[in-house]
């Protein structure tokens, strides 16, 4: 029933010299956003899977799981060559599966 009160002439200018003095300063702050915000170029993600060695396999003992999705950020590769990646790596028996499904499995390091 009641609804906001009506403001007076006095009130309403105070206000919208209070929107002005936000919108110069939001400009402003864009402005400066604009200039050292620069853009990070994508490389492109590998094809290849890196090589079986003391370095990766070291690399890879590190991580508490293994998921292709962590393997894949870590060597900036492929899910794809990720999954075929880890399935070599457990055939060679350096990592074991831990869990998983027909979408995604887990593996630990030995």
């Amino acid at each position: 029933m009641g609804g906001q009160k009506k403001l007076n002439l006095k009130q309403m200018e105070r206000m919208q010299d209070k929107k002005d003095e936000e919108g110069k300063s939001k400009d402003k702050d864009k402005k400066k956003k604009e200039k050292t915000g620069a853009p990070k170029e994508k490389k492109p993600l590998s094809i290849l899977a890196p090589e079986i060695n003391d370095k990766t396999v070291g690399e890879i003992k590190k991580m508490h799981v293994l998921t292709p999705f962590s393997v894949a950020s870590r060597f900036g590769i492929r899910m794809s060559v990720a999954r075929s990646f880890l399935r070599e790596l457990e055939e060679k028996d350096k990592i074991q599966l831990a869990s998983g499904n027909h979408n995604i499995r887990i593996y630990k390091a030995n």
